[in-house]
Parts: structure tokens; C-alpha cells; sequence
């Protein structure tokens, strides 16, 4: 029999609504929902390979506990009760021993479905609940709350109907969302401007109408000199501004020394390039949309550069504007009502969380700081940190693997639930099995934007192996700790009809597309109605958080150091593209036949001088590591700078497609632990540089 269900893929952070079609019992095809704008039945080639990480024998297929010492991959099968068991006794000894808050939650992010995994850091009674944000968009974040007052995923972007669009090394086209890639792609068939601005030739820089290549950790330097020539030249949104901002006569002395000739000098970028390209803005405004990006953990002034971004969107005039930025709506804006929260259930913990103990000078938001989290666990400090849970997420990734052994081994419980073996599961107490996407249903989940909706992931097979649906973990964990009443659910029909209690929706609603939208108009602010979510309203150049956290409003750029060339020193940059999800995806039996491994990019002039060829085996070095990859010998790279794409090398024996293949950028982010980024205390994963040299 041939069935269809609608779904949530599961394959990156995307989750791009899919159909799933099965039959007997078995999914034979999966394409992007037909009737959501954007994906037109449309999925990338990593959504396509759900399949195959489905039947993959080499994922996780029931409960383990380790036997052996930590990192030897020695474990035992279990029963779920035995693992529950286990799990709910060593909670019990650490919390006795150093109290409630000493148990803390590590996830990939929240997301639609991410309340889910909460519940188990709140159900034992402890604040630390951290994602890997710090580590990735966090600084983006943060600018947005501070200067708008709205949290990162309550802004959205019109891609398709803006005039022009700046991505500073946001490869969208690599990265990949299916709806923004192919609505940036509209918007360039309609005539739309791309800039792209990167330190190399991505696949994103090939479609752009114009590419400047930006020396590294210069990127808050040109928009600093955007926003000169803007003021000065008054090219900005004056009913806009005039309206909105507060705080314009400091910016606008703060910005006077940095000239275009002066960035010029410090990004390589030629004075008339930075010129016209803010007269081009000011032509296209107010659909113009200059984002901000998503892996924003680059350099020590990630969050400032952040901030730069949306204050040039605001000088624009592109907010709440259509080819803009769209805030996201709240059911209640719309006239309907929200889905009910599981984690409100559980009352809130009066302990603090370990970073706000550290006093003030950095911001921060609903989830942790993961670098405080790990010294927490490392130093004791402010308290101990004994007991940890990692869902959907590897700690080996982006950090030095020296640091991140040192750290897991300072716990006394580990448990890590995931599809996957990770690195992490492979030091883990506890291994439990999440079921992949389509083999479970989460939680219902609220897809913001201008036309709010919920939205639904639908089981569309059984369990191939003995793996539960996160909500049965969370259930297990919390029963066998004695907590079960914050989940007294039986199915997930249960839970689904509890969120939508007194909104007028029903679980059959979602059949016809797997989605529920709760307007019929998309429902966006004039200028007369807006106003943002700051304590003044307005767009806060001098922001009421900043002040009350005792974070500086601007800061001054600091020239970055360059590295040694004619030693064979580069500065070390990293990204996504469109086969792989960083760790997650490299033994996928599909998407690892069609990029194996990775490859250094290296500057071409660069290369001839060290007697490099493209092909060649490079040995690549930081601090006390040193590895081999493949060089890739280009002239679109910067010369100060080397490029790989992240998180190969992958160290579980037991997956082996992927098995020792490729470099891992970890293992080369030397003195990582130890940086906190300006003003938001995020990581700096681009502040590092690297020996390479002729293997």
C-alpha cells in the first residue's frame, strides 16, 4: 500500500517541510512539501539522503552503557529501563553531592521541536540549560536583542522580493536552506543585486553581481565605513531614522575617523568600491537586505560586526519593509492563539545559571554560554558541574579535542541522545538512540514569520531498531528520576492535543499539507503601527540591555595581527557545504560517496612559492597537532588565508565510510577554549592561525 505524509526533514537545522512517500512499510521518496512557498517540491541533496541514513546499519540502534574508560569505545547493551536507571541513580549521587544545579543540558538549539529536550534539565530542577549558539549564530542574537529587542528567529528576510542583498561569506547557495537559496535565486532573475563579500570564491560569490574579496577579520571595518558614507552623505531612510532610532548623534560621532580610505587599508577593499556600494544601498532602500549570517562565530568582534549589519538595515529603512526584514508575528498579533508549553509546566528553578554568577560585561540570553560551561566543568567555577546530557550535538566539533577530552572527563555522568555515533557518544556513560526523523514524531512547532503556522513531524515509518522518539526518552529520564508527572503523556497524540487545547486547531487539521497557517493574509506593520520589542520602542543604538549589562555601546577596531606567509603561517577559516552537515552526515552512505573528504584551499601564488601543487598532501600544524589533507590550489582564496570545510575526520571506528578521512578543524583551533568574544562572550573560531607545509 502507498501512503504519503507530510514532515519535517532532519538532515541539518533547517528543517525544511517535506513529503514522505511510503510504501509497504517502507519510504521509497522524499521531496520538498509541494505546497509551501519556496520549496515547490524542491530538497537539497542531503534531504534527499534520509533515506539512506534510515537503513544505515552503522547509526545508533539501541540503549549502551560504557564499560570501559572513557574514549576505548568499550560498551554493553541495555534494556531503556536499565539505562533510565542508570541514568536516574548517578543524577541522584551528583545532585546529593553538589546540589540541583549541578546537572546541565548541551543541544544543538532549540528550533521548533527543541522544548522537547529542555524538559529534562528543568524536570531535575537545575537553571543550565546551554546550546551550541555560542559557537555558531549567538552573536547575531544578541546584536538583534539588544538593538531591536526581538530574538534571531523573530526576524525573517523577504529574499525573493528585495533589490538588493549583502551576504558576508554566508554561502547561501553551500550552506543550505532550500526555501532562501531558492528565493535569493528569484530575486536575482527578477534583477536583484548580490554582493557577496568573502575572503574566497564560494559557490555563492559565482552568482553574485559583484565580489569583494575582504582581508580577514575586517569585515566590522567596511561596515563601519558604510555606515560613514551613509551619515555623511545622508543616504539613509530619514522617516525611517527620525522615527526609530535612538542614539544616531553617538553613532555618528563614533564613525568619523573610519573613512573609506581608512578601511581601505584595513580590508583591502578599494575606497570607491565601499563608496559605491553604499550609494547602490541607498538606491535600492528600503528592499535591501544586508544579513548578518549564521555561523557568526568568527572573530573577537563578531557581536559589534553583528550589530553593524542591522544598524545598516535600519539606516536602510528595510525593516517590517517588503524585499527587507520581516518581523515574525506572534499568534496573537494575528488574531489566534499559541501552542501551550510543556516547559511552563515545570516550575522554574530560582538557582542561576553558571554564567550569570560571572557578574556583568557580557550579554546574554534564554540559553548558556557554552564556554561557561565548560570551565565550569573544567575549574569547578562558579560551582560544579557534574552531570551533563548532549542532545543532537557533538562538543568535538569547533573546539580542540585536548580541551573537550579534558573537560568530559571532569564529569561524573555523561549521556549523550543522538541518531548518530558522535565523538561525544564515544566518551559517553550513557548512549540512547533517538530515532531518525522519520521514524518518529516531536512535538508540535511554531514556524514564524509574517504568517505564523504551526507546524507538525509526522512518523512516516516504524522503528527500524530498538530507538525511541525523543519525547519517550525525555518521559523515561524524567519517570525514573521521580519527576514523571511533568510528562504524564502516553502518546504523542497526547502531547499534540495539550499544545493545542483553546486554539481552535485539531491534529487532523494538518493532513492536507502538515502544516496549519493562523492567518490568511501575511500580516506586516506600517510605520504608523510599528513598534520594537526595547523598553523605548524604538531601534536602541544605545541599548537599554547593553547599559544594564555594562557592555560598551560601540567598540573601536582593532587591526587584525597577520600571520607569517614566508614561514608558511595562514589564518585558519572553515565552512559548510551543500552534501555534508558538518559532522553529522559524512558516513551517509550516499552523501560520503560523493565527498569523501575535504581539501585545504590555499592561494595559488602562495602554493608556487612552497612548492605546492594542487593534489599534493600539505601537513598542517597548531600547537601541539599536526595533520595531513589534500591541498586545493586556487587563485580565489585570500593569500593571508587557508579554507576547509568542517568536520571531517571522523574518530569512531565503528562508522566506516568516514573513518579517519579528511582534517578536522578542531583538532587545530589551538587556545579556542580560552577566547570570549567582545560584549557576548561567544566563541572566535577564525582568530587562529596555522603552519602548512609540503607533506
Amino acid at each position: 500500500m502507498k501512503t504519503s505524509v507530510f514532515s519535517v526533514c532532519g538532515m541539518c537545522s533547517a528543517r525544511c517541510p517535506i513529503r514522505v512517500e511510503v510504501y509497504d512499510g517502507r519510504v521509497t521518496w522524499i521531496e520538498g512539501n509541494p505546497y509551501v512557498p519556496g520549496m515547490e517540491g524542491s530538497l537539497c541533496a542531503r534531504g534527499s539522503a534520509g533515506v539512506a541514513l534510515l537503513y544505515d546499519f552503522e547509526r545508533l540502534q539501541y540503549p549502551m552503557i560504557r564499560t570501559g574508560p572513557r574514549g576505548s569505545g568499550q560498551f554493553k547493551r541495555v534494556s531503556w529501563d536499565e539505562a533510565f536507571n542508570y541514568i536516574a541513580e548517578s543524577v541522584k549521587k551528583a545532585q546529593a553531592q553538589y546540589g540541583n544545579k549541578t546537572v546541565a543540558l548541551l543541544d544543538r538549539g532549540a528550533g521548533l521541536f527543541g522544548e522537547m529536550q529542555r524538559l529534562i534539565v528543568r524536570g531535575l530542577g537545575s537553571p543550565n540549560y546551554f546550546n551550541h549558539d555560542d559557537l555558531c549564530r549567538k552573536n547575531v542574537d544578541l546584536a538583534y536583542q539588544s538593538l531591536l529587542g526581538y530574538a534571531r528567529p523573530e526576524v525573517g528576510y523577504d529574499w525573493a522580493n528585495t533589490r538588493h542583498i549583502v551576504l558576508y561569506g554566508r554561502n547561501a547557495f553551500e550552506a543550505l536552506g532550500v526555501r532562501e537559496a531558492n528565493n535569493i535565486m528569484k530575486a536575482l532573475e527578477n534583477g536583484a543585486n548580490l554582493t557577496y563579500i568573502d575572503v574566497r570564491v564560494s559557490k555563492t560569490a559565482t552568482k553574485a553581481t559583484k565580489y569583494l574579496q575582504i582581508r580577514p577579520g575586517t569585515d566590522y571595518a567596511l561596515n563601519l565605513a558604510l555606515i560613514h558614507v551613509i551619515l555623511k552623505e545622508s543616504l539613509f531612510d530619514r522617516d525611517f531614522v527620525d522615527r526609530f532610532i535612538i542614539g544616531l548623534p553617538e553613532l555618528e560621532n563614533f564613525i568619523k575617523p573610519y573613512t573609506p580610505e581608512w578601511a581601505e587599508k584595513q580590508t583591502g577593499i578599494p575606497e570607491y568600491e565601499i563608496i559605491s556600494l553604499a550609494r547602490q544601498l541607498s538606491t535600492d532602500k528600503p528592499r535591501v537586505i544586508l544579513y548578518p549570517g549564521w555561523f557568526a562565530a568568527r572573530y573577537m568582534d563578531a557581536f559589534y560586526f553583528a550589530q553593524s549589519v542591522i544598524i545598516l538595515n535600519a539606516l536602510l529603512g528595510s525593516i517590517e519593509q517588503k524585499g527587507g526584514l520581516i518581523l515574525a508575528k506572534t499568534p496573537k498579533e494575528v488574531g489566534a492563539k499559541g501552542l501551550n508549553s510543556l516547559l511552563e509546566k515545570i516550575p522554574a528553578p530560582q538557582e542561576k545559571r553558571v554564567e550569570a554568577e560571572e557578574g556583568k560585561g557580557f550579554l546574554y540570553d534564554g540559553a548558556g554560554h557554552i564556554l561557561h560551561l565548560y570551565r565550569a566543568i573544567k575549574k569547578g567555577e562558579p560551582y560544579p558541574v557534574k552531570a551533563l546530557f548532549v542532545v543532537r550535538y557533538d562538543p568535538f566539533a569547533g573546539i580542540p579535542h585536548k580541551d573537550i577530552e579534558e573537560i568530559l572527563n571532569g564529569l561524573d555522568l555523561l549521556v549523550t541522545i543522538d541518531v548518530n555515533y558522535s565523538t561525544t557518544s564515544w566518551y559517553a556513560d550513557v548512549v540512547l538512540p533517538n530515532s531518525t526523523y522519520l521514524e518518529r514524531s516531536d512535538i508540535l512547532g511554531m514556524q514564524r514569520g509574517a504568517k505564523p503556522a504551526f507546524i507538525m513531524r509526522k512518523q512516516a515509518v516504524k522503528p527500524i531498531y530498538d530507538t525511541k522518539a525523543r519525547w519517550e526518552i525525555v518521559k523515561g529520564i524524567l519517570a525514573a528520576s521521580g519527576a514523571g508527572e511533568y510528562m504524564p503523556y502516553e502518546t504523542i497524540e497526547d502531547i499534540w492535543n495539550y499544545q493545542l487545547e483553546g486554539t481552535g486547531v485539531k491534529i487532523e487539521d494538518f493532513d492536507k499539507t502538515g502544516q496549519v497557517a493562523l492567518c490568511k493574509d501575511a500580516k506586516m506593520y506600517s510605520r504608523d503601527e510599528l513598534k520594537f520589542k526595547t523598553p523605548s520602542g524604538k531601534v536602541e543604538i544605545l541599548s537599554t540591555k547593553m547599559a544594564e549589562r555594562e557592555v560598551p555601546y560601540f567598540l573601536e577596531p582593532i587591526t587584525p595581527a597577520k600571520p607569517n606567509i614566508e614561514e608558511g603561517e595562514f589564518r585558519l577559516v572553515f565552512g559548510r557545504m551543500a552534501v555534508h552537515t558538518h559532522v553529522r552526515t559524512l558516513n551517509n552512505k550516499y552523501l560520503n560517496e560523493i565527498i569523501p573528504e575535504n581539501e585545504l584551499w590555499i592561494n595559488d601564488k602562495i602554493a608556487a612559492q612552497m612548492g605546492i601543487k594542487n593534489g599534493d598532501w600539505v601537513e598542517v600544524s597548531s600547537g601541539d597537532f599536526s595533520g595531513k589533507i589534500k591541498a586545493k590550489v586556487t587563485p580565489f582564496i585570500h593569500p593571508e588565508t587557508v579554507f576547509m570545510y568542517r568536520g571531517f575526520e571522523n574518530e569512531v571506528p565503528w562508522k566506516t565510510r568516514s573513518y579517519g578521512k579528511g582534517l578536522n578543524e578542531g583538532r587545530l583551533l589551538k587556545g579556542a577554549f580560552d577566547r570570549m568574544a567582545y560584549g557576548s562572550h561567544t566563541g572566535a573560531l577564525f582568530e587562529n592561525f596555522v603552519k602548512v607545509k609540503k607533506a
